[in-house]
């Protein structure tokens, strides 16, 4: 099982980087918080001090068709906030 699928770049997740030391990943919803932390310190050799998890449901979505009716949704996500120890920190923009 692959735990970390990617990390969350956006504005506010840059801004909790810089300020807080806290890094927002996209996680497969079965992990739990244990195998997140073990994940982020093998990968990025960093320490991590706390993790915080958020389950996102998925989204319904209905559309209208010559047919009729299609129903449908998108998966469901799971995002982890880690916090990094005094110190330690993630470079992504190293790799590009």
């Amino acid at each position: 099982m692959r735990i970390l699928i990617k990390p969350i770049i956006s504005e506010k997740a840059t801004l909790s980087s810089d300020l807080y030391n806290k890094f927002s990943f996209l996680v497969d919803p079965r992990a739990n918080k244990i195998e997140i932390k073990k994940a982020v310190e093998n990968i990025y050799d960093v320490k991590v001090d706390n993790v915080s998890t958020l389950n996102y449901g998925p989204k319904r979505k209905i559309r209208y068709t010559k047919t009729g009716i299609q129903k449908g949704k998108t998966n469901a996500r799971k995002k982890a906030i880690v916090q990094l120890a005094e110190g330690s920190s993630i470079d992504f923009y190293s790799n590009l």
